[in-house]
């Protein structure tokens, strides 16, 4: 059954989540850089959309999409905020129009994760920087062990997981989506826990 709630919609991170947060934001931060004058996406943010919020604000425009928003978010001067299920709510959103685009612990959550990256190349903007996080397979022992044992992560969260993904997993994904070998590049984090990848476009 399709997943009717954000992230955080109904109850906090636990602190084991809120570390993982953390440290995805941490990497996030260093590719990013300088937000000022940034047009920022994030993609499958959370209902309080806890990273993209770390730009909000110096970024020129925040582009947050979710089932579900926080009202502060949705009645921010900066924010353009979607509600809706990836890729669909983002269909109205012109090509090219973000800088930098996050999509951070979303597509394991995906029956159809092709279908949410084409998205993502589509609306990144030449020179732009795409910014994906996903758990690992090892990660998944982690994750799992956390939640459904020792009952420190969220169990709904895990039982929405789809797949995993290494590096060899992720990366001929984001050839298909149409991004350059030479612009990819994709690798371990979180103590091998995760996979990320840094994506850019030709300027």
């Amino acid at each position: 059954m399709p997943r009717k709630l954000s992230y955080g919609q109904t109850k906090p991170p636990t602190l084991v989540d809120r570390f993982g947060i953390w440290l995805s934001a941490r990497r996030i931060r260093s590719y990013v850089k300088d937000p000022t004058n940034k047009r920022i996406g994030d993609f499958g943010c959370g209902y309080q959309a806890q990273v993209g919020r770390l730009f909000l604000g110096s970024a020129k425009h925040m582009t947050f999409v979710d089932l579900a928003l926080a009202p502060d978010l949705k009645d921010h001067s900066k924010v353009t905020a979607v509600e809706g299920r990836l890729p669909d709510a983002a269909a109205e959103l012109m090509d090219g129009s973000l800088d930098v685009i996050i999509c951070n612990s979303v597509l394991e959550h995906l029956g159809e994760p092709m279908e949410t990256l084409h998205m993502l190349r589509r609306l990144l903007a030449p020179g732009g920087i795409c910014l994906v996080n996903v758990p690992s397979w090892r990660g998944k022992w982690f994750l799992e062990f956390a939640a459904f044992t020792l009952k420190v992560s969220t169990v709904e969260e895990m039982d929405d997981h789809k797949t995993y993904y290494d590096p060899r997993d992720l990366w001929p994904m984001l050839v298909k989506a149409g991004f350059k070998p030479s612009n990819i590049s994709c690798f371990r984090h979180k103590f091998g826990l995760n996979t990320f990848a840094v994506c850019r476009l030709d300027a």
